[in-house]
């Protein structure tokens, strides 16, 4: 059997991993570039380990990522994000990935397409997926993309060069409103639920957040335990597919498109364990997240999504303000399974500014990957 070689990086960024691609090097139909990218990724899987395809598993290390040219004269580089189910044949085009978008500016630089000085690089991305726009600032030294410092973030191991994140005017990234409802907070009734009182926010990425109380946890469960828990998973999903009704994003439930609404529990700062072990204080966060990612139980936080929750934080009488620590600072610590991250967002007059967050990101591997024709 012959296979087809398209040239392709594997990177990290943040806490997800991705394929990244030239525009120049793929086809720009939807209908011939899903099955691609499928391949590559190595959906669907049955078995959900996407062992015959790049992809690990879960959402946040099933992704492509495609560069091309800028098609507006503020920005660098167009990216487009994708994000490739793991058990069914879906590729979805809808949002953004926020972790990821701390490896476009590297990799354009790495590959080339912007031409930099050695010192701060400042790399402006259009996001085609959202139509927003993100300011990547890092270091570059002989022509490429600094790899080593001493920056560290929650849920990956080492440390590595720090990279800032300013997404300006994040509100309204797919619905056209920060809030599309027009409401900070309501209450959405779903089958088998009953009533719960939600935030539906969209700073850029669509989120419904909802208290972990509301349905029974404490807020400081892991993801295992909290997908073992299927009735817990089914109420989210009811929830989430009617508050894409409710936000403009679909005309019923069945039809809510599985990256997003992203659905997110929210908890006053407590005491728990994260992942590797360790025990975080109560002191050091000021409110916990458990966000559900493409019908899993994410294992740190999106980052779309920790963005969210931070300008949500700083809206009076969302689900958010009232269980986050008073927000006096530049920024909310976000408390997630992997650990603590901070972020920075400005809302003024009730609109969202911009959010800021600090990533890592590396260059893992390049060539070519390989499909079968």
């Amino acid at each position: 059997m012959t296979q087809r070689a398209i040239p392709a990086v594997f990177m990290r960024g943040g806490s997800s991993k991705g394929v990244f691609f030239h525009a120049r090097d793929l086809p720009a139909e939807r209908s011939i570039l899903d099955p691609i990218l499928l391949s590559v990724i190595g959906s669907p899987d049955p078995y959900g380990r996407q062992l015959d395809g790049m992809g690990g598993g879960v959402s946040s290390l099933s992704k492509g990522v495609i560069i091309g040219p800028p098609t507006r004269p503020d920005c660098d580089v167009d990216y487009t994000f994708a994000q490739v189910a793991v058990d069914r044949p879906v590729v979805d085009w809808t949002s953004n990935c926020g972790n990821l978008s701390s490896a476009v500016g590297p990799f354009a630089v790495d590959e080339g397409l912007i031409r930099i000085s050695d010192g701060e690089a400042l790399v402006r991305i259009h996001q085609v997926n959202t139509a927003k726009v993100i300011h990547a600032r890092f270091q570059v030294a002989n022509g490429k993309a600094a790899v080593a410092g001493d920056f560290a973030i929650a849920g990956v191991a080492g440390t590595g060069a720090r990279i800032r994140l300013d997404f300006l005017d994040p509100g309204g990234a797919v619905t056209g409103k920060l809030l599309p409802t027009g409401q900070v907070l309501d209450l959405l009734k779903a089958p088998g639920v009953g009533s719960v009182a939600v935030t539906m926010i969209d700073a850029a990425n669509p989120v419904v957040m909802l208290a972990a109380l509301d349905l029974g946890l404490a807020g400081t469960e892991l993801p295992d335990a909290i997908e073992a828990r299927v009735d817990i998973m089914a109420a989210l999903d009811a929830i989430r597919r009617h508050a894409a009704v409710a936000m403009g994003m679909a005309a019923r439930p069945e039809d809510a498109g599985l990256a997003i609404p992203k659905i997110a529990m929210l908890s006053a700062p407590a005491d728990y364990t994260t992942l590797d072990g360790q025990i975080v204080r109560a002191d050091q966060q000021d409110v916990a997240i458990r966000m559900i990612s493409m019908e899993r139980a994410h294992r740190a936080v999106p980052l779309t999504g920790a963005m969210c929750l931070g300008v949500a934080a700083r809206i009076e009488d969302t689900v958010a303000h009232r269980l986050s620590r008073p927000v006096t600072g530049d920024e909310v610590r976000v408390a997630n399974p992997s650990g603590v991250l901070s972020v920075g967002a400005e809302v003024k007059d009730g609109d969202a500014r911009s959010a800021v967050v600090f990533r890592t990101a590396r260059r893992l591997m390049q060539g070519q990957v390989l499909l079968p024709e």
